[in-house]
């Protein structure tokens, strides 16, 4: 049976499927002590579900085993032509369709053929990134890659631009031989990371962290934060392409249709002018979508003032008398920084 799930998970586009059991993860304790520090900041689900995510027997009752699953996004682009000065950066998962959208079709069929072999009996429950589950941790169980000092999961097939998801199912089934940590005296990471967000081996703070602060993070960036993020408005990949073991990454099969050229270099210039309904258009079926208008033209700002180009500030300007506030204060807060004085450091 696991050979036969395997091969159906190949033949859908899934890069790697591995097995492990449904008992708990041994570093829930370490996950209750990370919330308990208030590591994840705004996150509250974390802490909501964290009941399910360190007992998989709350997530579906009489699991017996976990199927976890890695998608390369790793993509071998030419070098892009010389970008305009005013650009910006996207994280890569984010240069493609909406993930969760493209996986989650495939983990639906995967679903019904484990299923269909199990027999009437069996149940399982299907996730991409935003179930209750401790996926790289099972991840690593499973022997599908080890995580990383950046706290990621890295493959020593794939690297780390991979994308995880799992089905949780009643089945019995065999489980694979957990992989065990390849980072050695490696700290190339830690030493990437622009914010010091790891600040420690196998320790992320998400508060401090360009990804969160980026995404996650729904009011105003710390202000003594925002100089370090630079030019990247959605995500960060430092730690990530950091890692040595990315030389074994693989060109991404299932994604690769589905990418974004659009978000190789975007123009903060036009991005900035975008309406509520011209945004939604223009990130239809993009992960990007989910930080709404005013989460996304904020870290433009940003991205802006750090740039200092004056280019910009017509823009800016026109940006500090938005119907957001939250635009509006980091509209400033650029417009200060080009001009090179004192920015304010909350909304009026």
């Amino acid at each position: 049976m696991k050979a036969a799930i395997r091969q159906r998970a190949l033949d859908l586009g899934f890069d790697d499927c591995r097995f492990t059991t449904a008992a708990p993860p041994a570093s829930a304790p370490q996950f209750q002590d990370w919330l308990a520090g208030h590591k994840h900041g705004e996150m509250a689900w974390l802490e909501r579900n964290a009941a399910k995510r360190v007992e998989p027997q709350n997530v579906l009752p009489s699991a017996r085993s976990l199927i976890v699953l890695a998608t390369s996004y790793h993509a071998s682009r030419p070098p892009a032509n010389a970008a305009p000065a005013l650009t910006g950066v996207v994280a890569r998962y984010a240069q493609y369709a909406d993930y969760h959208d493209i996986l989650g079709e495939r983990l639906k069929q995967l679903t019904a053929a484990i299923n269909e072999l199990g027999g009437a009996e069996s149940r399982s429950l299907w996730y991409v990134d935003t179930g209750p589950l401790l996926e790289r941790d099972l991840a690593q169980r499973a022997g599908l890659g080890f995580t990383g000092k950046h706290t990621n999961l890295i493959s020593r097939r794939l690297g780390n631009w991979i994308f995880l998801s799992e089905i949780i199912t009643t089945l019995e089934l065999e489980p694979d031989a957990p992989e065990t940590n390849h980072c050695g005296h490696c700290t190339r990471c830690i030493t990437a990371c622009p914010t010091v967000a790891i600040t420690a081996p196998f320790e992320l703070d998400a508060r401090k962290c360009i990804s969160y602060l980026t995404i996650e993070l729904k009011g105003s960036i710390p202000v003594e934060l925002r100089p370090a993020i630079g030019n990247r408005i959605y995500g960060c990949d430092d730690c990530l392409a950091a890692c040595p073991w990315n030389r074994f990454a693989q060109e991404a099969r299932l994604m690769k249709p589905h990418a974004r050229n659009d978000l190789q270099t975007p123009d903060l210039i036009e991005l900035l002018s975008l309406t509520d309904a011209e945004f939604k258009t223009r990130f239809a079926g993009s992960p990007i979508l989910r930080t709404k208008r005013r989460g996304f033209l904020r870290n433009v700002c940003v991205a802006l003032g750090n740039l200092g180009d004056a280019a910009a500030l017509p823009a800016l300007e026109r940006a500090n008398a938005d119907h957001e506030p939250l635009i509006a204060e980091h509209a400033r807060w650029a417009v200060a920084q080009i001009r090179g004085c004192d920015a304010p450091s909350q909304s009026r």
